[in-house]
């Protein structure tokens, strides 16, 4: 058994969520900071609230991106605004 202890930073991986997400994901990278622009999107339980919010905040790390979001609890809507 060959056993390693590598960078994190070094593994890629794929998630299926990426794929459910992506029109969200790229409406985000659309987002120029500082421009009062945000995405407004409707959802159904608070899963998918924090499945978004878990996929967004990936996706910015990745991007070197930070996102921000406020949620609307009465119209069941959560924005996402980018920072820097």
């Amino acid at each position: 058994m060959d056993i390693k202890i590598v960078k994190k930073s070094s593994i890629k991986s794929s998630k299926k969520r990426r794929s459910k997400f992506k029109p969200l994901l790229e409406a985000i990278d659309k987002l120029k900071a500082g421009g009062g622009q945000a995405v407004e999107v409707s959802y159904t339980s608070d899963k998918n609230v924090n499945s978004m919010r878990t996929a967004v905040y990936q996706h910015s790390k990745v991007k070197n991106i930070k996102i921000k979001s406020q949620r609307d609890i009465e119209s069941k809507k959560i924005h996402f605004f980018r920072v820097k």
